[in-house]
C-alpha cells in the first residue's frame, strides 16, 4: 500500500516536471491563450463575482434557511402537482435574470431542500435561458424571429429536460416521493408573504445592480432610463432590505442603521474619489455585504439570522473554487470575449467560425458544444453572436448557441456535478446539446 502511494507521488512529480520541461512559451498561440486566461479571470472577478455571485449566495441562503421545506416541497417536491412545479420552474428566469453560474447556488439550495429532480432541472435551465432582458435584446439586435425562436425554445426545453430527467431517474424519484409522503413538517415560522418580501427584495437588488447598458442610443427608451437610474433603484431596494431586516428578521434597528450609514458613506466616497466608473459601485456593494454579514452573525434574537450568513458562506465555499477552475480552463481554451474586445484562446476563433457556417448537422452540433462549454455572462451572448453572424455563422447554429450557451458553461458543469453527481450532469449536458442542435436544424431550414 505504501509503495503505491509513493508511486503516485513519483508519477505526479514526473507529470509536473514534464509539463514544465516542455512548456511551449515560444508559441504565440500559447502566450495569447495565457493572456486570454488572465484577462477573463480579471474581468470575471471585477464584473461578476461581487455584483452577481455574492448577492446570489445570500438569496440561496434565504431559500436554505428561511424558505421552509414545506414551501419547497409544495411547489417543487416530488409529490407536487406537475403542472404547478414545471410552470413555476419554467418561468423563473423571467424573474431572476441570472447567468449560468449565478443560478447555481439557487439550484443547489432547492435541490437540498427536497425539490423533485424534474422541476429542479427545469429551474436550473430556465433561470439563465429565459432571461427576459436577454430575449428582448435578442429580438432587438438579432431580429424579431430569433427572439421568438429563443423564447419558444427556452421555455419548451426547460419543461422537456425536466420531464426527461424525471423519467430517466424515475426509480430514484419514486423513492423520494415515498420518503416525502412521510415527512412531518414543522409549522411555518412566519407568514409566506414576509419571506417572499425578503426574498424578492434581494432578487431585485441583484437584477438592477446588474442591469445592462442600452444597445441603442435612444435616450427616451424605458431601458435607458432604468439603466441611467439603476443605482438609485438598487439603493431604494436596499432600503427595503433594511426594512425587512428590522421588521421581518427582527434585527436591532440601531445595527441596521449603522450598516445603512456605512454603505451610504462608502457609496459617496467611491463616487467622488474613484475615477473608474465600473469599479466605484463595487465598494458600497462590498461594504453592504460585509455589514449585512456582521449584523446577522452578531444577532442574538433569532438563530436563523446567523444561520443565513453561515449557509451563504457554505454555498460560496462549495461553488467559488469550482467556478475559478472552470473560468481559467474556459479562458485558456476558448479565449476571452467581452466589452467589444476578443483575445483568442488555444482553440483558434477561425476554426469555430468555419465550423458553424451554414446549417448542417455538424455546424449546429458544434455550435451547441461551443455554447455549452463557453462562459457567457448575462446579455453578452448577443453581441458575441452578432460578430459571429457577421463572420458567416448560419442562423440555425446561432439559435443553437443561444439555447445552449447561457444555460451551460464549463464552470457551471463542474458545480452541477458536485451537487447531483457525474452521471446526472452528463445526461443533462447531453440533453441540452441534443435539443439545441435539433432546434437549430429546424430553425435554419424554416
Amino acid at each position: 500500500m505504501e509503495s503505491k502511494k509513493e508511486l503516485k507521488i513519483l508519477l505526479w512529480i514526473a507529470i509536473i516536471f514534464g509539463a514544465a520541461f516542455f512548456l511551449p512559451i515560444e508559441s504565440a498561440r500559447f502566450n495569447t491563450a495565457i493572456a486570454a486566461t488572465f484577462d477573463l479571470v480579471k474581468w470575471y472577478a471585477r464584473e461578476h463575482v461581487i455584483l452577481c455571485l455574492l448577492p446570489a449566495f445570500f438569496i440561496a441562503g434565504v431559500i436554505s434557511v428561511f424558505v421552509s421545506q414545506g414551501s419547497v416541497l409544495r411547489y417543487f417536491g416530488a409529490n407536487a402537482k406537475k403542472w404547478l412545479a414545471y410552470s413555476v420552474a419554467a418561468v423563473s428566469g423571467t424573474i431572476l435574470a441570472v447567468c449560468s453560474c449565478t443560478i447555481l447556488p439557487l439550484f443547489s439550495s432547492i435541490h437540498k431542500r427536497g425539490a423533485g429532480l424534474g422541476p429542479a432541472i427545469a429551474f436550473l435551465y430556465s433561470g439563465p435561458a429565459i432571461n427576459i432582458l436577454a430575449i428582448i435584446l435578442t429580438a432587438r439586435i438579432l431580429g424579431f424571429e430569433m427572439g421568438v425562436a429563443r423564447t419558444i425554445g427556452a421555455v419548451s426545453f426547460s419543461i422537456i429536460m425536466g420531464v426527461a430527467m424525471s423519467l430517466i431517474y424515475r426509480k430514484e424519484e419514486k423513492i423520494k416521493r415515498e420518503e416525502q409522503m412521510h415527512i412531518e413538517l414543522p409549522p411555518e415560522k412566519r407568514p409566506m408573504w414576509k419571506t417572499s418580501f425578503h426574498f424578492f427584495t434581494l432578487v431585485l437588488i441583484l437584477v438592477f445592480a446588474n442591469w445592462g447598458s442600452p444597445v441603442s442610443s435612444d435616450t427616451s427608451s424605458a431601458w435607458y432610463y432604468l439603466w441611467a437610474y439603476k443605482w438609485y433603484i438598487t439603493g431604494f431596494f436596499s432600503l427595503l432590505l433594511g426594512y425587512s431586516l428590522i421588521f421581518i428578521l427582527k434585527i436591532k434597528w440601531q445595527w441596521v442603521l449603522l450598516a445603512v450609514i456605512a454603505t451610504a458613506a462608502s457609496a459617496f466616497i467611491a463616487t467622488n474619489f474613484i475615477e473608474n466608473a465600473k469599479l466605484a459601485p463595487l465598494v458600497p456593494m462590498i461594504v453592504g455585504i460585509a455589514a449585512l454579514s456582521a449584523i446577522t452573525l452578531l444577532d442574538k434574537n433569532d438563530e436563523d439570522n446567523k444561520e443565513w450568513t453561515i449557509s451563504t458562506w457554505g454555498f460560496a465555499k462549495q461553488i467559488l473554487p469550482l467556478l475559478a477552475i472552470g473560468v481559467v480552463t474556459a479562458g485558456f481554451l476558448l479565449g476571452s470575449t467581452h466589452d467589444g474586445k476578443s483575445i483568442a484562446g488555444l482553440i483558434p476563433n477561425e476554426w469555430i467560425q468555419w465550423l458553424v457556417g451554414g446549417n448542417s448537422i455538424l455546424s449546429n452540433f458544434f455550435a451547441s458544444i461551443v455554447g455549452a462549454f463557453m462562459y457567457f455572462a448575462t446579455l453578452t451572448e448577443v453581441p458575441i453572436l452578432q460578430g459571429l453572424i457577421a463572420s458567416g455563422m448560419g442562423k440555425g447554429p446561432a439559435l443553437a448557441l443561444l439555447l445552449a450557451g447561457p444555460s451551460l458553461s464549463l464552470p457551471n458543469m463542474l458545480v452541477i456535478r458536485g451537487v447531483m453527481g457525474t452521471q446526472k450532469t452528463a445526461v443533462y449536458v447531453i440533453l441540452v446539446v441534443v435539443l439545441s442542435t435539433v432546434a437549430g436544424l429546424i430553425y435554419g431550414n424554416l
